[in-house]
């Protein structure tokens, strides 16, 4: 199984959790699987749902910046990874 860098966690909001990435390579759709990892952060969970500016999106490309409900704590600068399917 393989990985592909797609950006970064630039703000995470602790009371919905809720990550805001910056998506600077490829892209991602709701459905897709992500992992997360940093200094102390490592996971892996499938997106449900996808928000720009509260509103609902099905697929988001370079330059978006995009919130997406996590299961764990991230942190800022933490990498996402889409996980290729096999």
């Amino acid at each position: 199984m393989g990985e592909s860098f797609v950006g970064a966690v630039s703000h995470y909001f602790g009371k919905p959790g809720v990550a805001a990435l910056t998506i600077a390579e490829g892209r991602l759709d709701v459905g897709d699987t992500i992992h997360v990892v940093g200094h102390t952060t490592d996971f892996t969970q499938r997106i449900d749902s996808m928000q720009i500016d509260h509103a609902d999106v099905e697929s988001v490309g370079p330059g978006d910046e995009v919130g997406i409900r996590v299961g764990e704590r991230v942190r800022i600068h933490d990498n996402v990874y889409r996980v290729d399917p096999d």
